[in-house]
């Protein structure tokens, strides 16, 4: 189900975005309507599940983990039950920093941090030995060249405008 969001919601959202601490009064002047109404609008999209949270960005290496990786995970059976447990040991693992279940060859996707080689390479062995693992390969980050925490919004009038 498609919720409609008019321009202050999606002016609400972008503000949030660049700075999820702001105060309300401050979100209701760069947003163009006061105070008490704003809050409602933000406690209505938290209430939709539309804004699901804030949290702090924290950079990975100032806090010791220098090695950023990508392990792509192959299952040997995809039933619904070993998917489901294989997901639940993914949010068991401290150094798995995101998770994407794909289609294709890969079956998940791990985006991982650890303080050093050893350490990941511990950690590869530990996920190649989980149970229903086929196989993992790995692929070390030289860098990273965008992180974008961000959804990138459009407002539907936008969406819907034909080209030019």
């Amino acid at each position: 189900m498609t919720i409609h969001l008019d321009a202050v919601d999606w002016k609400i959202l972008s503000e949030l975005q660049l700075d999820g601490r702001m105060t309300n009064v401050e979100l209701s002047r760069r947003v163009g309507i006061s105070a008490p109404p704003c809050l409602r609008r933000v406690r209505a999209l938290e209430e939709e599940g539309i804004i699901q949270g804030y949290r702090a960005l924290l950079d990975e290496k100032r806090l010791g983990y220098d090695l950023m990786s990508f392990a792509m995970v192959h299952l040997i059976s995809q039933a619904e039950a070993d998917l489901t447990a294989f997901q639940a040991r993914i949010d068991s693992w401290p150094l798995v920093r995101g998770a994407w279940m794909l289609s294709g060859d890969v079956d998940f996707l791990m985006l991982c941090v650890a303080p050093d080689l050893r350490t990941f390479q511990n950690f590869v062995l530990e996920i190649t030995a989980a149970p229903n693992v086929r196989n993992v390969k790995t692929a070390l980050s030289l860098g990273q060249t965008k992180n974008a925490p961000i959804v990138p919004l459009v407002p539907e009038t936008a969406k819907a405008a034909p080209s030019r």
